[in-house]
């Protein structure tokens, strides 16, 4: 295998002190809600962040699956917007620095990819490894966000997974950087964040939010989260409208409230996903109540029609 360090261009000028925690969050493959680049974008928006090493995307991105903007402006090019992934350091709202790896999932090297992470992890004395992902679950957007935890920190598993599967599931980047940090005994924390899958194509800001504490439950930073929330409470609203106005969708949003109230009081339930028969309501039945909705916050200029 090729050395992992030329992935990667590291910034010589930055002095970045041994042993802080790790945040990671990638996006491409799946983002129920948008958490991940919420979130992401958000902290890098928002902290105070400087660059400690920049990947090669001509290495690792496959551009003509996810290619870069270019800005046309009346008869020219104006602007190149290249993918990035990158380190950084950055420090939470009390000034507590840590690092941060963000941009795109790479498409290629994963095994290489995970290495040049694990020698980044070594050479800062990275004390623990914390990492997003959301997946739509059929759960009431009335309910709080949940979260499944994976990793070999068994108090965040104890105190914060409320769903532990055993199953198949298609792998990311960042599951395999896991998988490598756990052989080598790290305190490492995966969290899939468990979105309502019929709001799993909108930017949700609950799902932002909920991403965020459990970033801060697993490494004790604090994040600013008061523009998040006001955006929160604002769609939150404009769905409950949206019920209270159409009698189908709010028996199906029912439905998957006394499905997830039962699951978290200890019944019978097998998961929070289905009933004793393995029915639940579509995202199909309750994304079609809502695209009127999800419609006007897009141009956020026209009201729906009337249902």
């Amino acid at each position: 295998m090729r050395d992992p360090r030329s992935l990667y261009e590291p910034n010589p000028a930055v002095d970045v002190p041994l042993g802080l925690p790790l945040v990671a969050g990638l996006t491409g493959f799946a983002d129920a809600g948008g958490a991940v680049a919420q979130t992401t974008e958000y902290l890098r928006s928002t902290l105070d962040t400087t660059v400690v090493a920049e990947f090669d995307a001509d290495e690792l991105l496959d551009y003509r699956a996810r290619r870069p903007i270019i800005v046309f402006d009346g008869d020219h090019l104006t602007e190149y917007r290249p993918a990035r992934l990158a380190l950084d350091l950055a420090k939470d709202e009390l000034g507590r620095p840590f690092l941060l790896l963000t941009g795109f999932e790479p498409d290629f090297q994963w095994e290489r990819f995970s290495r040049a992470v694990l020698e980044l992890v070594e050479r800062y004395q990275v004390a623990s490894f914390s990492w997003l992902n959301a997946i739509p679950m059929p759960v009431p957007h009335t309910r709080p966000i949940g979260v499944t935890v994976s990793g070999n920190r068994s108090e965040l598993i104890e105190t914060m997974s409320v769903w532990r599967p055993t199953t198949q599931v298609p792998s990311n980047a960042l599951h395999l950087v896991e998988y490598r940090l756990h052989e080598r005994e790290l305190p490492v924390a995966g969290f899939v964040l468990l979105v309502p899958h019929y709001l799993g194509d909108t930017e949700y800001p609950a799902a932002a939010i909920a991403a965020l504490e459990a970033i801060s439950a697993g490494t004790g930073l604090i994040f600013p989260t008061e523009v998040l929330r006001e955006q929160g409470r604002d769609f939150v609203a404009r769905i409950d409208e949206q019920v209270a106005e159409n009698g189908e969708l709010a028996k199906l949003v029912t439905t998957l409230e006394h499905r997830y109230d039962a699951y978290m009081a200890g019944t019978s339930l097998r998961s929070p996903l289905t009933d004793e028969d393995g029915e639940v309501p579509t995202a199909d039945e309750i994304a079609a109540e809502l695209e009127k909705f999800l419609a006007f916050r897009r141009s956020d200029e026209e009201p729906p029609h009337p249902v």
